[in-house]
């Protein structure tokens, strides 16, 4: 997960409570959640949806909250569900949702799982730990399992790009502004609108020497 600053004002359209995925709520939403899933971070996925971060259940109030409306892609709403109504909000400046859950990249482009791993034992983050490992790592029906691979394969990816960066800012005979092009391209997977940055980050996170450098780009919201 990556943090986000709701700074959209509500969309005219909601102070009807007729319809809750108007275009103004959608392009509202596009710009807080730079077009990401807040939940698995696809960019610009191909079903979006309108979540519920609080599953209204037929509340009026929360149906047409614009605070407790998210960006989401289709395959992650369907997996939320009601169940996990209690999660870390990454809309909560006072909470930092990056380092709350360990994500690391899996290693090969059809690893079986990568790690997703709660940093403490509060209800909220252990809960918010599980619906991301059965985003990315489940394999309960035929169709979660087929698009839990192509998800990995996506960050894997991602995690490619990254792997490149460090090469060349590790060669042993890399040139000052080699190193400082290397860190330039690492800031930019680093941002929270580039796709699956939580995995980067931790990536950045577990290295001695790179973690301090870009301890301030880690986690920043956008």
């Amino acid at each position: 997960m990556f943090n986000v600053i709701r700074n959209e004002p509500t969309p005219v359209s909601l102070a009807g409570k007729r319809k809750y995925d108007s275009q103004d709520v959608l392009d509202a939403l596009n710009i807080v959640f730079h077009k990401k899933c807040y939940i698995c971070e696809t960019s610009e996925p191909l079903d979006i949806n309108v979540e519920h971060f609080i599953a209204h259940q037929g509340d009026e109030d929360l149906k047409y909250d614009w605070k407790n409306l998210y960006f989401s892609c289709a395959r992650c709403n369907n997996i939320k569900l009601a169940k996990f109504n209690d999660l870390l909000d990454c809309c909560d400046e006072e909470i930092d949702v990056l380092r709350a859950i360990k994500h690391l990249p899996p290693r090969t482009p059809f690893a079986k799982n990568l790690l997703i791993e709660a940093q403490s034992d509060d209800a909220k983050t252990q809960l918010t730990a599980e619906l991301l490992n059965k985003v990315f790592n489940s394999d309960h029906t035929y169709n979660k399992k087929v698009s839990a691979v192509s998800l990995r394969k996506k960050v894997f990816a991602q995690y490619n790009l990254l792997f490149e960066q460090m090469n060349e800012y590790y060669k042993p005979l890399a040139l000052p502004r080699d190193k400082e092009d290397a860190i330039e391209r690492i800031k930019l997977l680093l941002e929270a609108s580039s796709p699956y940055s939580a995995f980067i980050s931790w990536c950045i996170l577990e290295d001695d020497e790179l973690g301090p450098m870009l301890h301030d780009f880690i986690g920043r919201a956008e």
